[in-house]
Order: C-alpha cells, then sequence, then structure tokens
C-alpha cells in the first residue's frame, strides 16, 4: 500500500520527462513582451515572457545570448524560438531561449517614452528645480506600502546611521488601478502637515505593471509640485521610472534611499574630532607665534638697555621742546605782524568811527590771540610733563631712591656680576644721595636655581 505514494521529486522527473518526450514542447514559437528582465554576471538572462492574459518564465543561456545583435529591456516585444522543460528544484515549468529577436515595444513601454518625452519637454527634470536635501534632517517622511521589505530596509538602515530622527511612515498603496491617487494624496498631506525635512517615496522591485503607479503622471506632477524635497526609492537598481527623474534625488534602492536621507552618526562623530583637532591646532599656532612675539620683544632694545633709551627719549624730549619754543616764537611774531598790519590800516582810515571799531577789534584779537597762546603753551607744557613722567619712570635714579644701589668698577661700568671684579678691586657705589668708594674684599657666588 505504502509503494503507491511518490516522493515530489520522482513526481517532478516524472512530468520533465513528458515534457522532453512531447515533440510539440521541443521547439517552440511565442510572440511576448518581456518583463522582470535580469541579466546574470555569469552571463545568463532572466526574464518573463508575458501577453494580456498569460506569462511564463524564461532563461536564456549565455551560449544562446552571446551573439545576440540587441539589449533586451522590458516592455519589449520579442519573436522568440525555445524549448519548454521544467526546472526540478522548484517543480515549475519554463521556456529556455535559444533565439530571440524584437517585435516592437510594448504598449507600456510607448506610454513610458511619451510621457517620459512630455515631462521632459516642460523641463519637469530640470536640475534647476531639484531641491537640496537637508544635511541634519529632524524628521523624515516615507511614503510606502507598510507591509513590504523596503518599509523594513529604510527603518533598519536610518535607525542605524541616525537614530535620532524622527521618521513617519505613511501607509500608500504602491501598485494597482488605486495606487496613484493614494500616493498623491499622501504626498499633499506631508505637504500640509508641513512637518518633515524630506520625504521617501517608493517600494521594492518588481515588473513594470507593478512599479506603473509611479509612472503615472498624476504622481510625477505631484512630486514636482512639492514644496519638501523628495527621494525616489522605487524598484531595483536597474529600474528607472518617471518618478525617478521628476523627484530632487533618485536612490537606486530603498535602502539607498535611507542612506542619503540621514548621515551616519559615527562619520559626523568623526568630522566633529576632526574639526576639534583643527581647532586646537589652530590655537597652538597662535600661542606659539605670541611666545615667539614675547621673547622677541624681551630681547629688545628696551628690555636690555634701559638707560641708553632714556638717554634717547631725553634728546627727543630736547628736540621736541626747541620746537615749542620755535613755534611759540612764530606764532608771536606772526601775530606782531598782524598787528602792525591792522594798526597800518588804522592810520590809512582816518574817521573817528572807523578808527574806534578798528581799535576795539584790536583789543578783542589781542585777547583772542593771548587765549591762544595761553592754550596751545598749556597743551605743549601739559605734552612736556607728560614725557617727564614717562622718562622718570624709566629712570634709573628712581629705583636708587627707594632704597636700592648701583655698583661702578673702577673703569666707570656697571658690576652685573661676581666675574666683573676680583678681591681687591676698587669700586663704587652711587646712592642716593652720593657716592662710596669702596674695596672688593670676597666674593660669593649663589645658586641661581635655589
Amino acid at each position: 500500500m505504502q509503494d503507491r505514494y511518490l516522493t515530489v521529486s520522482a513526481l517532478t522527473k516524472y512530468i520533465k520527462r513528458k515534457f522532453e518526450s512531447d515533440p510539440h514542447l521541443k521547439e517552440v514559437f511565442l510572440r511576448g513582451e518581456i518583463s522582470n528582465f535580469k541579466h546574470h554576471s555569469r552571463g545568463h538572462m532572466y526574464l518573463t515572457i508575458k501577453d494580456d492574459k498569460s506569462r511564463v518564465n524564461a532563461v536564456m543561456f549565455a551560449g544562446y545570448n552571446r551573439y545576440m545583435k540587441f539589449t533586451p529591456e522590458n516592455g519589449m516585444n520579442v519573436l522568440i524560438r525555445g524549448e519548454i522543460g521544467v526546472y526540478e528544484p522548484h517543480g515549475q515549468y519554463q521556456l529556455y531561449i535559444h533565439q530571440m529577436e524584437p517585435d516592437g515595444l510594448g504598449a507600456l513601454y510607448l506610454a513610458y517614452e511619451e510621457l517620459k518625452k512630455k515631462l521632459t519637454t516642460e523641463g519637469l527634470f530640470d536640475d534647476s528645480l531639484k531641491k537640496p536635501l537637508p544635511s541634519y534632517p529632524r524628521s523624515i517622511a516615507v511614503l510606502t506600502s507598510p507591509t513590504g521589505a523596503a518599509v523594513r530596509d529604510i527603518l533598519t538602515t536610518i535607525d542605524r546611521r541616525y537614530p535620532n530622527v524622527r521618521v513617519t511612515v505613511f501607509p500608500v498603496l504602491v501598485q494597482g488601478q488605486n495606487a496613484k491617487t493614494s500616493i498623491v494624496q499622501a504626498i499633499e498631506k506631508v505637504n500640509e502637515l508641513n512637518d518633515y525635512d524630506v520625504m521617501i517615496v517608493g517600494r521594492g522591485g518588481g515588473s513594470i505593471e507593478e512599479l506603473w503607479a509611479f509612472n503615472e503622471e498624476i504622481v510625477a506632477r505631484a512630486i514636482a509640485a512639492s514644496d519638501i524635497p523628495i527621494i525616489s526609492a522605487v524598484g531595483h537598481e536597474t529600474d528607472f521610472t518617471i518618478s525617478d527623474f521628476v523627484a530632487d534625488y533618485r536612490a537606486p534602492t530603498p535602502t539607498g534611499a535611507a542612506e542619503v536621507a540621514v548621515p551616519s552618526q559615527s562619520e559626523v562623530a568623526e568630522r566633529i574630532q576632526n574639526l576639534r583637532r583643527r581647532v586646537q591646532n589652530a590655537m597652538d599656532v597662535q600661542m606659539n607665534h605670541a611666545k615667539e612675539k614675547l621673547a622677541q620683544k624681551q630681547k629688545s632694545y628696551a628690555f636690555r638697555y634701559p638707560e641708553q633709551l632714556m638717554r634717547q627719549k631725553e634728546q627727543e624730549l630736547d628736540r621736541m621742546y626747541d620746537q615749542l619754543q620755535k613755534a611759540s616764537v612764530q606764532f608771536m611774531n606772526q601775530n606782531q605782524n598782524d598787528l602792525m598790519n591792522i594798526q597800518k590800516r588804522l592810520q590809512q582810515q582816518h574817521p573817528e568811527k572807523s578808527l574806534r571799531l578798528a581799535k576795539q577789534e584790536l583789543v578783542q584779537t589781542t585777547k583772542r590771540m593771548n587765549r591762544a597762546m595761553q592754550q596751545e603753551t598749556k597743551s605743549k607744557m601739559q605734552t612736556y610733563h607728560e614725557l617727564i613722567s614717562k622718562l622718570t619712570l624709566l629712570n634709573p635714579l628712581e629705583t636708587i631712591k627707594r632704597g636700592y644701589a648701583i655698583p661702578y668698577s673702577e673703569q666707570g661700568t656697571v658690576v652685573k656680576s661676581i666675574r666683573d671684579v676680583q678681591p681687591g678691586d676698587p669700586m663704587q657705589v652711587k646712592v642716593q644721595d652720593g657716592v662710596l668708594d669702596c674695596q672688593v674684599w670676597g666674593m660669593e657666588e649663589e645658586d641661581q636655581n635655589e
């Protein structure tokens, strides 16, 4: 009784032998439209051949497609010669293509090309209309099917790269008759809310029929009219829809859309660390530059030779004082000349009234001259006293007045070190009220590091 039951493998092999023994299936001629086309890296082509009612899976091995004079594409109508066989691992029949020729384009492909040409002419695909994507979005709207693999890929990728962002999924139909209306309404709703920085609109891969909602004109125009930047993430990398061309950015896959929408948190942290290093390096450079300038100032003439600098300033003060006196004399002479000229004009104007007015003007002019001379003298004297005060601060004699003394060698040079004299050498020590004649009795060197 048990021998009557077959295994699945035995049944599949039996059916395969039936297919192989049927002469009508050894050489089949078909006309149909290509869908779900995939060119494998090993050279084999996998596709679906369909008409308006049925479809069949097909494969064309590299040995047969190597010399084809055209590249198959989704939506193409083709003429095919091949054989029908059974693919045992899946227990399904499929078409093994030996020869394929183009037979015009399918209706959907023609509609796609017609709409693409129309929108291109209108300028909806122009790069100038593309809105920039935000570098660090705070909220993202995802418009896709809530049950598909695409939404899982998007959410997982965003959570891994940038978990701080708020993500909201707006469920939409992604295929079928009502899909285009569902997508358009969701885009308009997100714009009305005005609470999102970027939108991801798309779905996973599929046939041209399954992706057709994203080739609809109303969907394209809704994307173009959106005030919020939109990333199109429809199908696989080889799938291109009208939405891809009109969107602000086209991602090859839903995962790619998520990677474009948000930065990598680790990369952001690395950039911040690099900026910190650059700021620290810049601060170090400025600090070193400031230290170098300080060292140069400490080595300058004013720090090393204050007495010589004071003498130089005294000479400059004398020169300025001479210039002040000269200017005062010139000022007085000029005013005296003006006074003499006025007197001459008064003498020339004999009438008593003119003489009286001229005398009054002379008096006023004299007063103004005196005030001006006093103000000028006061200003110059103030400058003079300020310079004297500055020189006093630099004068070593002021240091002596505070209780310090300056030792001089017999040659008249300042003794700065015990190495400048020897025991028994005569010395002079200048103090506040005179000079002391001294002699070196001994020397004791001190450790400067203590």
